[in-house]
């Protein structure tokens, strides 16, 4: 019997359907300009927020889901390596779609289209802002407007993000399974972890436990998903039919975002080590990346995601310093599970 509950393997998060979702850190991009594919720096550690109900605030609680530690500014990309049949996939930042820019539905459209394909669609790297370009997801505070759904919709009330997958239905589901068995008879696929979500060259500091008994349930500050730079990266159309998948989501989840402080405070674990310094990275000669798919189509930019301006405008210009990676360094990319995530009211 097919699993139809969400669970965490590991860092990832498996939504029914075959769906894997690993969220990367990543180098934040300078916000002018478009440059290439950053680097996955490593795994965001992830939690559910059942395991931790004495010290999440209440409205966590009532939302269930999961949670992950986010530094403020905080560049990442979702990674749907591992999918293992073919889904459609909502994202959303402050329940507004991540491809199409439209408020939150429990129902996929297609015009405009409100959901990435997978596995054709390899990762998110940030919302559906231009031609062939996607702005990269940044973490920032609520309360700002600087959040997607801030600028959006006016307002800033759930932050975090949110994912919800669609399978194939039956019929469709049936027809694909029976020809990847054919296809099996005579091919043998190997398959190999991109570089693109590799872990960092250097390894980070250990996730050292200790004991929370001591903290208290209380409100954490709240964070949601702002943009930063611009990057080449494209949304796939997707190529079935209009009735291919089911009406009815197969799994959904909230994602919360946690500051380092009440990371600490809520599950008694150290937060990861503060994000890479982005010029040390291109110096050192490390790689970006550039994928393209000629067999796939884009999905046309929303007009409401092309006009979210960037955090900078809230937090000021970004003091970091950047430097251009070299054209050695731009690298052409090919064409156990725990207990079930509690789903709550949202």
């Amino acid at each position: 019997m097919a699993d139809d509950a969400v669970r965490i393997d590991g860092n990832t998060l498996r939504l029914p359907g075959g769906v894997r979702v690993r969220f990367m850190r990543t180098l934040r991009l300078p916000e002018t300009g478009t440059h290439e594919l950053p680097p996955g720096l490593g795994e965001f550690p992830v939690r559910r927020v059942e395991d931790h109900a004495d010290t999440v605030p209440a409205e966590w609680r009532a939302r269930g889901g999961v949670m992950l530690p986010v530094y403020l500014r905080e560049a990442m990309w979702l990674s749907f390596a591992g999918s293992t049949e073919p889904a459609a996939l909502q994202v959303g930042v402050g329940k507004v779609c991540a491809v199409s820019g439209r408020p939150w539905s429990s129902l996929l459209a297609r015009d405009p289209q409100n959901y990435v394909v997978l596995p054709r669609q390899p990762w998110l790297d940030g919302i559906n802002s231009g031609k062939g370009t996607v702005r990269q997801f940044v973490a920032v505070p609520l309360g700002l407007g600087a959040t997607v759904e801030g600028q959006v919709t006016g307002e800033e009330v759930w932050g975090g993000l949110q994912l919800q997958s669609f399978r194939l239905n039956d019929a469709e589901l049936a027809k694909w399974r029976e020809w990847e068995r054919r296809r099996s008879v005579s091919t043998r696929s190997v398959k190999s972890a991109s570089a693109y979500g590799a872990a960092p060259p250097a390894p980070g500091a250990a996730m050292a436990a200790a004991p929370a008994s001591a903290a208290r349930a209380r409100s954490a500050p709240a964070m949601g998903l702002g943009v930063g730079g611009s990057m080449r990266q494209e949304v796939y159309l997707d190529e079935r039919s209009r009735g291919a998948w089911a009406r009815e989501p197969a799994g959904r989840v909230f994602v919360h975002l946690v500051t380092p402080p009440e990371w600490r405070r809520i599950t008694g674990e150290a937060p990861p080590p503060s994000p890479v310094d982005r010029a040390a990275y291109t110096r050192a000669g490390l790689p970006w990346f550039e994928y393209y798919d000629d067999a796939a189509q884009d999905v046309a930019p929303s007009d409401t995601l092309g006009s979210v301006r960037p955090v900078g405008e809230w937090l000021g210009d970004d003091h970091e310093p950047w430097q251009e990676p070299a054209p050695h360094q731009v690298k052409q990319l090919g064409d156990a599970p725990g207990e079930p995530v509690e789903d709550g009211d949202w």
